[in-house]
């Protein structure tokens, strides 16, 4: 059966692509089907789409959108046309309508999970790919989330929030080995793999979604919650739920975010509250049953 809008091209085509062949897709384009500017990391452009629509609390915490509710499609250029990847968050009910049109539209469906457990309404993370016209991937986007209330209006800048996030940042810096960010009262971190990480045989960017993500969001007195995920191997999921775990960590789920990754990856989500320098410790632990850089 012909896909309705991309044609996949075969991994040795992709792997053989130079940069020098690559052309660099209109942006603005993109830009204007998804109502948004792209934040940029080298050849990749990544477009939020948080559900700020939403209100998730779980444990009596309000779920702030950058620590579990940050939706997002992000392109890459390869070979005249790009790769899309992708984590839709969506309610129970919108799940299916979206897959529908997504498959409709010949966007691949590589996942659908929860992220986090106890939450209140419920949400789940679709995971997309595709390859092909970005601009058309962009549309298929668009159209399956109109099922849903995804903003895609660019959202007006929020209240300034204070500079200190509410727990000694610099202290869990220091535990984690790496730097740290604020995003709109959330303190995140993004670590990549020290490996390369192929899809379709094409090296794949930590913006595509290989990095690992770890957010802290303070609930004060020097507690914080966290969430995110960890990208591991087969072989290191035993030791990084047995150090997340054994360090009061919960771990929610367990599963692939792709379908065709080289190596084969597991995405394992976590989440708790509490002091944050004792968290960060036992995300450190975390971090050591993993192949990541020594520090950043």
């Amino acid at each position: 059966m012909k896909r309705a809008l991309m044609t996949f091209v075969v991994a040795g085509v992709l792997a053989s692509a130079s940069p020098a062949a690559q052309a660099d897709p209109d942006w603005s384009q993109i830009d204007a089907i998804l109502g948004k500017k792209a934040a940029i990391a080298g050849p990749v452009h990544k477009y939020p789409l948080p559900r700020t629509d939403l209100q998730v609390t779980l444990d009596g915490v309000g779920v702030k959108t950058g620590l579990a509710l940050g939706g997002w499609v992000a392109f890459e250029p390869a070979e005249q046309s790009a790769i899309m990847m992708g984590d839709l968050v969506l309610t129970e009910t919108e799940v299916n309508p979206v897959m529908r049109s997504l498959l409709d539209a010949g966007v691949e469906v590589t996942g659908v999970h929860n992220h986090l457990l106890r939450a209140s309404p419920a949400t789940f993370y679709m995971h997309v790919s595709a390859h092909g016209d970005p601009a058309k991937m962009a549309q298929a986007v668009r159209q399956a989330l109109a099922s849903t209330k995804t903003p895609f209006e660019t959202a007006v800048a929020p209240a300034r929030e204070p500079a200190k996030p509410g727990f000694d940042a610099a202290k869990v810096d220091e535990i984690l080995g790496f730097k740290g960010r604020s995003n709109a009262g959330v303190y995140q971190f993004s670590v990549p793999r020290t490996e390369n990480i192929k899809a379709g045989g094409m090296v794949v960017a930590p913006a595509m979604g290989t990095a690992i993500a770890i957010n802290f969001q303070p609930t004060g007195e020097g507690k914080a919650a966290i969430s995110g995920d960890f990208v591991a191997l087969a072989s290191e999921i035993q030791p990084l739920l047995n150090a997340l775990q054994s360090n009061g960590i919960e771990v929610t789920a367990l599963h692939n975010h792709m379908l065709d990754d080289e190596p084969r990856l597991f995405f394992v989500h976590f989440w708790a509250n509490g002091d944050a320098s004792k968290l960060a410790h036992g995300l450190r632990a975390g971090l050591d049953a993993v192949h990541v850089p020594t520090g950043g």
